[in-house]
C-alpha cells in the first residue's frame, strides 16, 4: 500500500515538525508533501526523507519567511495532488487543503491561529501583516472549512484542540497526543558561558509566546538565572528589555539542548499552547514545568507532582508560581515517568492502527478544495 505524509512548511525546527518525523519513522517509505522546504531550515533529520515541496517554493525569500507565503498557501495546497492509497496530514492550517487519490487522515495541531484566534497570533505584528490577513479572512474561512470536511478521519493534539475543533469544525475528533522524541540518553554538549542551575523556556520569540512575560517575572527575581532558547522577530524588543540575569541563547542544536534540559531546575511556558512538547522533554530530564493554566499545559503538566500552573497572564503571578517552584523538593524520578507515557512507540502504533482500519476502506478521488 502507498502512504504519504502532507504538512504546512518545512521551514523551521518546531514541535509540529518532530511529529513529522515520528509519522515517517511509522510509515519510512512515505514521501513527504509540503508547501515550501527549506533543508538547513529544518531538523537534519529531513535529509534522510524524500520530500515534495510544491511549486510555491521555487521562490527563495518564501522559504526564508514563510509568512510571507501566507496568501499563496492555500492556492498551492488545493493545486496540490497526491497519489496514494492513504495520506496522513499533519497540518495547523494548510496541508489539509490537499487533493488525494486515498484516505485521508488529518492530525490538527491546531484551527488556523490567524482565522480563528486572530489578534493573539498577530501580538507584536505590523500593520501590513494586518491589514493581509483581513483582506483574506473571509475567503480563508470559507476555503478552510471546506478543507477541513475532505477528512476521513480527524485526529488531535490536546483535549483542548478537541474542544477548538468541534466549536470550528463541528465534528468530534480523537485525542492522539504528540510524542516525545528527544533523546534523554544522547549526547550533550555544554553551552559556554553558562552555569547549571537555571530556569529554562524554550519558545519561538514571537508576540502570542509571551516570552516578554518571562522576562519580566525574572525581573522580579534577580538571583535566579533564565536561559531562553529560540529566535523570532521579537528578539531584539526583548534583548533590551531583559535584566542582567537573562541569557538568549538563540537557536541550538540537539546535544545542546539536552544539556540545557539536564542542567535546568525548571522550564517556564507562558504562552497559549495548543499542545507544546517543551514540558514533556523538560520531564524526560526530571525537571517540573512551570506553565500557563491554558490549553495543551492543561494535558501535560500535572500540578504539585510534574510542575506548577499559574492562573493569569501576569508576570507577578508567574514571579511567584516560579519562586514557589525553585524553592520546593521535586521527585524527579515521577517527573520522569510522567514524561515516558508520552513515548514514541505509543504514538506510531496508534497511527499503524488507524492507517490499518482506513485502508480497507474503499476510496474515492477527491476533488481539490476550491479558492475563491
Amino acid at each position: 500500500m502507498r502512504i504519504a505524509i502532507a504538512h504546512d512548511y518545512l521551514t523551521q525546527r518546531g514541535g509540529a515538525e518532530r511529529v513529522v518525523l515520528s509519522m515517517h519513522r511509522a510509515f519510512p517509505q512515505a514521501t513527504v508533501h509540503t508547501s515550501l522546504y527549506d533543508v538547513n531550515g529544518c531538523f537534519p533529520e529531513y535529509r534522510g526523507v524524500q520530500v515534495r515541496a510544491s511549486r510555491v517554493n521555487a521562490a527563495r525569500p518564501l522559504r526564508a519567511r514563510h509568512r510571507l507565503a501566507f496568501p499563496m498557501l492555500a492556492p498551492a495546497f488545493s493545486a496540490m495532488h497526491i497519489d496514494a492509497d492513504l495520506t496522513l496530514v499533519s497540518s495547523s492550517g494548510w496541508a489539509h487543503g490537499a487533493r488525494t487519490t486515498g484516505r485521508k487522515i488529518v492530525y490538527c495541531h491546531a484551527p488556523a491561529r490567524w482565522l480563528y484566534q486572530r489578534e493573539r497570533y498577530l501580538a507584536g505584528r505590523g500593520r501590513v501583516a494586518r491589514m493581509t490577513l483581513r483582506a483574506s479572512e473571509s475567503w480563508l474561512r470559507v476555503w478552510d472549512r471546506s478543507a477541513a470536511q475532505s477528512a476521513d478521519r480527524y485526529l488531535v493534539n490536546s483535549t483542548a484542540i478537541r474542544d477548538q475543533v468541534k466549536q470550528v469544525y463541528g465534528f468530534d475528533a480523537e485525542v492522539l497526543h504528540p510524542p516525545l522524541t528527544v533523546d534523554v540518553d544522547g549526547p550533550q554538549r555544554p553551552v559556554p558561558h553558562l552555569t547549571p542551575g537555571f530556569v529554562l523556556c524554550v519558545a519561538r520569540l514571537q508576540g502570542y509566546k509571551n516570552v516578554d512575560v518571562v522576562v519580566d517575572a525574572m525581573c522580579r527575581l534577580p538571583d535566579a538565572q533564565l536561559v531562553v532558547v529560540g529566535t523570532g522577530p521579537m528578539q531584539a524588543q526583548l534583548e533590551t528589555a531583559a535584566g542582567s540575569n537573562v541569557t538568549f541563547a538563540g537557536h541550538v542544536p540537539d546535544d545542546q539542548l539536552r544539556w540545557l534540559y539536564a542542567n535546568a531546575v525548571a522550564l517556564v511556558g507562558a504562552s497559549f499552547e495548543d499542545f507544546g512538547l517543551t514540558p514533556i522533554e523538560a520531564a524526560a530530564f526530571g525537571v517540573p514545568t512551570v506553565a500557563l493554566r491554558f490549553g495543551g499545559y492543561l494535558d501535560t503538566v500535572r500540578p504539585g507532582v510534574t510542575g506548577a500552573l499559574f492562573e493569569s497572564l501576569d508576570a507577578s503571578a508567574l514571579a511567584h508560581a516560579l519562586d514557589e517552584t525553585l524553592t520546593r523538593t521535586w521527585d524527579h524520578d515521577a517527573i520522569a515517568a510522567h514524561a515516558r507515557t508520552f513515548g514514541e512507540a505509543r504514538f506510531i502504533a496508534r497511527l499503524q492502527r488507524l492507517a490499518e482500519e482506513e485502508l480497507t476502506v474503499t476510496a474515492v478521488t477527491r476533488e481539490p478544495v476550491p479558492v475563491t
